[in-house]
């Protein structure tokens, strides 16, 4: 269920750099780590902070032709604000040829 909570919080910041851009580009999960520092009690937030390295690699992409992946970094904090899990997803996008 971490992984679920943690793909979303990175996975709608590329969603947004995506939407952003007057091109058709394709987004696909390509890989993730996670570390499990502690068990997970109560309400979990999951935060990634790299909208700016999302904006990026969409933006990339419309440039490189053979796509681009980058990776974007979640952290999973419980009510008293301590570490319980941080991930890494590897993201790849692509601009789709216009017809």
């Amino acid at each position: 269920v971490q992984g679920m909570a943690a793909e979303l919080a990175c996975g709608m910041l590329v969603m947004q750099a995506v939407r952003q851009q007057n091109h058709s580009i394709s987004m696909l999960l390509v890989g993730t780590r996670a570390t499990f520092i502690k068990k997970a009690r109560g309400r979990i937030e999951f935060v990634c902070q790299d909208g700016l390295a999302a904006q990026g690699g969409v933006e990339d992409c419309l440039v490189n032709t053979d796509g681009v992946q980058f990776d974007l970094f979640v952290t999973g904090r419980d009510a008293q604000g301590e570490i319980v899990s941080e991930f890494v997803f590897n993201w790849s996008v692509k601009a789709r040829m216009k017809p």
